[in-house]
C-alpha cells in the first residue's frame, strides 16, 4: 500500500504471482493484507490449484454438489480419513476382516487367531466382547455381518481339516447376551455368507459331479432353529447353479437396490465368458452326482463329441461339453417380478472357463423366496427344471479379488488371453484395478481405479474386503497400505501404512471421515480425518477459541 493506502500492485498482477504458489503458500499470503486476502479466495486461482495438485484431468468437472473450487480442494484435503489415531493389539494373528454395525456404535473384527472380537466405537475404540471359535472345531474366522437392526452378528469361518479342505460354518451371535444362537454349514467356505433379512441368512453348499463340474446350492437358513414344530421350515433352498471348469459360486452378497436411486457394484478382478445353463438334480448332501444319465445316454455323448472333435478333445473338454449338453432344456429360467418387487438382488463371484473367479453372477431375490415357509425342500419345481439360470453375468477378464456394494476390485488378465486349461488360469497382473458396475443397467459405469499392487498367483491368491462411502472408495492392498480414492474424479487421496498385507477397510456407515483397516501385521488401525482430528484436539476452555484455521493444518501436514 502506498500512503494514501493504495495498493502498489494491482489485482492482476497479484493473481498472476499467486498463480506460482503452492495451495499452503497461497492461503499464507492472504493473510497480509485485504487485497491478497480477496485474491488468495479467487474461483479461478482455485480451480488451477485444484487441478494442478490433484492431477485431475481438466475434462473432469467439478462435482456437482461442490459450492466452490476453494471449498472442493478442501474437502478433498481435509475430510478424508488418513490420520491414525490408534492402532487396536487385541488380536494374536492375521486379521481378516472387519463390519461395522448400522448405527456406527460398534464394529466386528475376525483373525487368524480363531476369535471373532466385538468393539465400542467411541472417540477411543474399546473391546467390548471376544468369541473364541476353536471350541467349535473352527481353524479361523474370516467374515462378520450386523443384520440390519444391530441385534445379531453374523460370524463365518474355516473348519479345521486338511490344507485342501473346502468346509466351513457360519454362526449367529446375539448381540444382546453374546450368546451363540445357532451354527449353520457353508461350503466352499469362501461363500462367507451373508444376511437377506433381519432373522434369515444365505449359506451355500457345493456338490461334486465329475473332476471339473460341480454344482452350487445356495441356501436360505433361519437365524433361530430352536423352533419347538417339526412343521416350520429352518432352512430352504434359494438356487442350484451348475458349476463348470473348476469354478464355484463364492463371496455371496445381497443388493438392496429399492435404498438406492443407481445402486453400484465395486469389484477387483475380471474375466470373459458365461453360461448360465446348468445340470443335475442334487438335493442331498453327498458330492456324489444324483442324477444319473444312464450309460447308454453317456456313451451316445461321447461318441457324438469324439465325431465332432478336431482334434481330439482332453478328458476336461469332453466333460465340459457333456454338461452343457445335458443342460440344455433341463435348466429353469429366471423369474421375473415386477421392479418393486424384485428390489433385492443377490449378487456373487463365479466363472465359467477355469478355476479362479473371474466373472460377476447376479440373481433377482422375489418376495416369495425370502423366507423359509412355504413347500417343503424339493417341491414346486419340475423334474427337467434340475437348475437355476442366472439373470446377468458381468465379465471381468481378470481374477476377482474384492468386490463390494458401490464400487468393484480386479488384477486383470493379459490383454488377448485365452484360457486352454482350466485348471491353468492365465497370470494376473500385479497392479489391482478397480471396476465401478451400475446394477441397474448392469454396465460398466467408469474408468478402473488403479494404484494398489498385489503380488499373489493365481493359485494362493486371496479376498481382500474394499468398502464404499458417498464420497470415497477405499481398498487394502499387498503392498502394506490401504488406499483412498475419490469416487467423483476418479484420483488417489490417500495410502495408508501397515506393516504387512492389508486385507479389510471399512467406513463407519455414519461418518465418512473414520476409517478402520485390518492387516496381517495382526493390528487394526483407525484413522480419521484432519478436520476430525483438529476438532478433537481443539482445547475447550471458555469462551471457546476459535477452530485452528484450515491453512494453517495444510502448511503443517502435507501429503
Amino acid at each position: 500500500m502506498d500512503e494514501g493506502g493504495t495498493p502498489l500492485l494491482p489485482d492482476s498482477l497479484v493473481y498472476q504471482i499467486f498463480l506460482n504458489l503452492g495451495p499452503a503458500d497461497v492461503l499464507a499470503a492472504g493473510l497480509v493484507c485485504h487485497q491478497w486476502q480477496a485474491v488468495s479466495r479467487d474461483e479461478f486461482l482455485w480451480r488451477e490449484q485444484f487441478y494442478r495438485y490433484y492431477q485431475v484431468a481438466r475434462s473432469v468437472p467439478r462435482h456437482p454438489a461442490a459450492t466452490s473450487w476453494y471449498e472442493e480442494f478442501r474437502r478433498l484435503y481435509d475430510t478424508v480419513p488418513c490420520v491414525e489415531v490408534q492402532t487396536l493389539k487385541e488380536h494374536t494373528d492375521q486379521v481378516l476382516h472387519l463390519s461395522f454395525s448400522h448405527s456406527g456404535y460398534q464394529f466386528a473384527s475376525c483373525s487368524k487367531d480363531c476369535t471373532v472380537k466385538i468393539w465400542n466405537n467411541d472417540l477411543t475404540i474399546s473391546l467390548l466382547h471376544s468369541a473364541d471359535m476353536r471350541p467349535y472345531n473352527w481353524s479361523y474366522t474370516q467374515f462378520s455381518q450386523f443384520n440390519q437392526d444391530d441385534s445379531l452378528l453374523l460370524a463365518s469361518g474355516v473348519f479345521l481339516g486338511p490344507h485342501n479342505s473346502s468346509s466351513g460354518e457360519i454362526a449367529v451371535i446375539s448381540l444382546d447376551t453374546f450368546a451363540l444362537l445357532s451354527r449353520v454349514r457353508n461350503k466352499p467356505y469362501d461363500v462367507f455368507g451373508c444376511w437377506l433379512t433381519d432373522t434369515s441368512l444365505i449359506s451355500g453348499n457345493l456338490h461334486r459331479i465329475g473332476d471339473i463340474t460341480s454344482c452350487s446350492v445356495l441356501w436360505l437358513n433361519n437365524a433361530f432353529q430352536d423352533v419347538e414344530s417339526e412343521n416350520v421350515n429352518v432352512v430352504k433352498r434359494l438356487f442350484k447353479i451348475q458349476n463348470l471348469n473348476a469354478s464355484t459360486i463364492r463371496t455371496v452378497m445381497v443388493a438392496d437396490c429399492s435404498r438406492f436411486d443407481s445402486p453400484e457394484l465395486l469389484l477387483d478382478a475380471g474375466a470373459p465368458g458365461a453360461d448360465p445353463g446348468r445340470v443335475f438334480d442334487l438335493s442331498s448332501d453327498s458330492e456324489e452326482p444324483a442324477v444319473d444319465p444312464g450309460p447308454a445316454r453317456t456313451k451316445g455323448l461321447r461318441r457324438l463329441l469324439e465325431g465332432r472333435a478336431q482334434p481330439q478333445p482332453s478328458e476336461c473338454a469332453l466333460e465340459t461339453k457333456a454338461a452343457e449338453l445335458l443342460a440344455q432344456g433341463h435348466t429353469k429360467p429366471p423369474e421375473h417380478g415386477s421392479a418393486a418387487a424384485s428390489s433385492k438382488l443377490l449378487i456373487f463371484t463365479t466363472g465359467c472357463f477355469t478355476y479362479s473367479p473371474h466373472q460377476i453372477g447376479i440373481k433377482q431375490i422375489l418376495p416369495h423366496q425370502m423366507t423359509t415357509a412355504g413347500p417343503v425342500l424339493g417341491e414346486g419345481r419340475g423334474s427337467d427344471a434340475f437348475f437355476d439360470a442366472l439373470d446377468h453375468v458381468i465379465d471381468v477378464h481378470g481374477h476377482i479379488i474384492g468386490m463390494g456394494l458401490s464400487p468393484d476390485n480386479s488384477r486383470a488378465w493379459p490383454s488377448g488371453s485365452v484360457v486352454a486349461d482350466p485348471m491353468q488360469p492365465p497370470p494376473i497382473a500385479e497392479e489391482i484395478d478397480l471396476l465401478v458396475f451400475d446394477l441397474k443397467t448392469m454396465r460398466e459405469v467408469k474408468r478402473a481405479l488403479r494404484a494398489h499392487r498385489a503380488y499373489t498367483p493365481n493359485d494362493e491368491c486371496f479376498f481382500i474386503f474394499l468398502d464404499v462411502s458417498r464420497d470415497f472408495v477405499a481398498s487394502g492392498a499387498e503392498d502394506r497400505h490401504g488406499y483412498i480414492w475419490d469416487r467423483h474424479y476418479n484420483i488417489c487421496l490417500a495410502k495408508l501404512r501397515h506393516q504387512d498385507v492389508v486385507n479389510s477397510v471399512v467406513f463407519s456407515p455414519q461418518e465418512q471421515e473414520l476409517l478402520l483397516t485390518a492387516s496381517d501385521d495382526a493390528t487394526i488401525k483407525a484413522w480419521r480425518s484432519p478436520r476430525t482430528v483438529r476438532v478433537c484436539q481443539a482445547p475447550r476452555p471458555r469462551p471457546r477459541p476459535r477452530p485452528r484455521p484450515f491453512f494453517s493444518w495444510f502448511a503443517s501436514q502435507r501429503r
